[in-house]
């Protein structure tokens, strides 16, 4: 006999768990359906973000530089370690059991708000009076059914044409995370194909782990989505660093030997080149995840890119579903996530949920980080825009000097008539930290003025953010 509830949640995911978790907290009966395994075959809720992709970047990430700087930096400090050496395997098994905690704290919290959590993939059955039938393929078959229904079902890496991921030798960001749990340990050469923020992010660890990384990317500019300014910044660091990092190619064909894997491709001049590396990670990409959903069965309809369709509200062609995340359009980011999930529960419950695309930060947690909200400098010419813009670098920051990392700036964009804030941006020390007292001002329509005005507390790294306000006046005092 089916289940009743009043909201169905199909994904476990960042946008899904949320969701459900809000529409519980709104007094609505609700179930959320989510099929990720542990290894041990039982449930691990979170999507990508929380199993492969988010959460776990990060631990290796902060575990790798550590290791950079024990190597690198400590004796800097006159702290002497002696012979540094690494296990792999702890490290590995520290960033398992990040994800493991972070698994248990989502089935404590649906236990908290008294969300059924149902272990399986779902799937639409039909439509029914009052709602949908919705199936659970799992250890055990289930069917439930739906008044209100949201889709949260993620997305997946995007396959390189012609070399699918076998994440042995060929990476998504799934394998990419679980190198060296077999005998290879970290790769002496490592290929990257995209420099997003996958790609750079782990093309990081492993540089610091010892790996010699290159990287391929199609387009001619590094980062084309940051502003110029920024993106050149982190340009010249990462090559400091060690990445090389060739823009403007055309990759041709891949092949996996036993040996490695190696790539063709032309270069920004046309020339033949061969990429020859002990594993490839490809990261160009990822596309919405709707395998399986039985979109059609409900007529549930879907845009040229195997995106749910869907309004500015979430709503999609069917009365009474809804869809949010990486499988909707917009930005494919955990938190964006969220605030659709928040405000769609909210708008079930006949309130006013709000989502502002705008004010959405983007962060790449390399060393150092970017993070960055509003508007480019080359958006604003591209349209036209008056603006002012200031920046202030780290290097004449007194907490970036005390830390040993000055890499980096921070650089405000503002309307040069009303001076309201238009878009910050960051490379440098704790970025992803800062950039939220951008996302504040931004919401509140603030101007660069009202930033360069409040005190920030001294020796801290917001003080950049506070003179990079100041310059858009030119009026900077440490500078």
């Amino acid at each position: 006999m089916a289940k009743t509830f009043d909201v169905v949640v199909i994904g476990g995911g960042p946008g899904g768990y949320i969701a459900a978790i809000r529409a519980a907290q709104l007094g609505f009966n609700t179930a959320c359906i989510d099929e990720w395994k542990n290894e041990k075959g039982g449930p691990a809720p979170g999507g990508t973000c929380t199993n492969v992709g988010c959460i776990p970047s990060k631990a290796l990430l902060q575990s790798s530089e550590h290791y950079e700087h024990a190597g690198k930096h400590f004796a800097e400090h006159g702290i002497g370690v002696g012979k540094l050496s690494l296990d792999l395997a702890k490290m590995l098994a520290r960033k398992d059991a990040v994800v493991k905690q972070n698994n248990d704290g989502i089935l404590y919290l649906f236990k908290k708000n008294k969300v059924a959590f149902f272990h399986g993939r779902g799937s639409f059955v039909k439509a029914v009076d009052g709602g949908y039938e919705i199936a659970v393929a799992g250890a055990a078959t289930e069917t439930l059914v739906a008044k209100q229904v949201i889709v949260a079902t993620g997305s997946n890496a995007r396959p390189l044409p012609g070399a699918p991921f076998d994440e042995e030798a060929i990476l998504s960001n799934d394998g990419a995370l679980r190198i060296g749990r077999d005998s290879g340990g970290v790769p002496k050469k490592l290929g990257l194909i995209g420099s997003g923020v996958i790609g750079l992010e782990m093309g990081s660890v492993w540089r610091r782990l010892g790996a010699e990384v290159t990287v391929l990317e199609a387009l001619p500019t590094f980062l084309g989505a940051v502003d110029e300014q920024v993106a050149k910044e982190a340009h010249k660091a990462f090559t400091k660093q060690g990445l090389k990092i060739e823009l403007g190619v055309k990759v041709g064909e891949v092949k996996v030997a036993k040996g490695g894997v190696t790539v063709a491709y032309a270069d920004s001049k046309g020339g033949a080149q061969t990429l020859a590396v002990d594993k490839l990670i490809v990261s160009i990409g990822r596309v919405p995840n709707t395998t399986g959903l039985n979109t059609e069965a409900v007529g549930l309809k879907l845009d040229e890119r195997g995106a749910i369709v869907v309004d500015d509200e979430c709503r999609t062609n069917l009365p009474g579903v809804w869809a949010v995340g990486d499988v909707v359009r917009g930005p494919m980011l955990a938190h964006k996530a969220e605030e659709e999930g928040v405000a769609v529960a909210e708008r079930i419950a006949g309130q006013h949920g709000h989502v502002n695309f705008n004010t959405v930060p983007w962060v790449i947690y390399t060393s150092p980080e970017i993070a960055w909200v509003g508007e480019t400098e080359q958006q604003l010419k591209a349209r036209g825009a008056a603006y002012k813009a200031g920046t202030f670098p780290f290097m004449a920051n007194g907490r970036a000097r005390a830390l040993g990392d000055t890499t980096g700036l921070v650089k405000f964009l503002a309307d040069a008539k009303t001076d309201e804030i238009l878009g910050v941006h960051i490379v440098g020390p704790m970025a992803s930290e800062l950039i939220a007292e951008a996302v504040v001002a931004m919401e509140f329509k603030a101007s660069s003025e009202d930033i360069a005005r409040i005190c920030h507390a001294h020796p801290s790294l917001s003080e950049a953010t506070k003179e990079a306000a100041l310059a858009v006046d030119k009026r900077t005092l440490n500078f």
